[in-house]
């Protein structure tokens, strides 16, 4: 179903990835940077922890430059390959 999902629409690039493969994942390289900024917190709820998480998230959204480097460390691109 699937692959007739992804045939249907030209638009669609699908990259298969190794089912486990954090060094192909750009997100990892987000949960990371985050993780970074928290080692030396103190919080007092998990709700004040969820508040600051998110704000650190957002501030990533900010920076462009930051997050074209956690792809491009991955060695993917958002280009498709040619056919």
């Amino acid at each position: 179903a699937m692959r007739q999902l992804v045939a249907a629409r030209d638009w669609l690039h699908v990259i298969q990835l190794p089912a486990y493969a954090p060094d192909l994942n750009p997100i990892e390289s987000v949960w990371s940077h985050v993780k970074r900024s928290l080692g030396n917190l103190a919080v007092t709820t998990v709700d004040h922890l969820a508040a600051i998480v998110r704000n650190r998230l957002k501030r990533i959204q900010y920076r462009p430059n930051l997050l074209t480097s956690f792809l491009a460390q991955t060695g993917l691109t958002l280009e498709p390959e040619p056919p």
